[in-house]
């Protein structure tokens, strides 16, 4: 399995844990939709394990930080 690009990992990650912190102020289908995403991104059926294997091939690629996140100054 190829892993995701590291950037839209992580905006799927973070949209996902921002949306489902404050549940009433976002569409289910967007939750959903995100779920769905993350776990075909890593191959799982279960939310928290796509969460948890997006977060760890975060940390390998060295790439789970704000800069990573942020386009480059030019």
């Amino acid at each position: 399995m190829l892993k995701p690009d590291p950037t839209v990992l992580r905006r799927l990650v973070d949209e996902y844990e921002t949306l489902t912190a404050a549940p009433a102020a976002a569409p289910e289908s967007r939750i959903a939709d995100l779920a769905y995403t993350l776990c075909v991104s890593t191959g799982t059926r279960d939310v928290g394990r796509a969460l948890a294997t997006a977060r760890a091939w975060l940390t390998q690629d060295g790439r789970d930080t704000a800069a990573a996140a942020a386009p480059a100054a030019v």
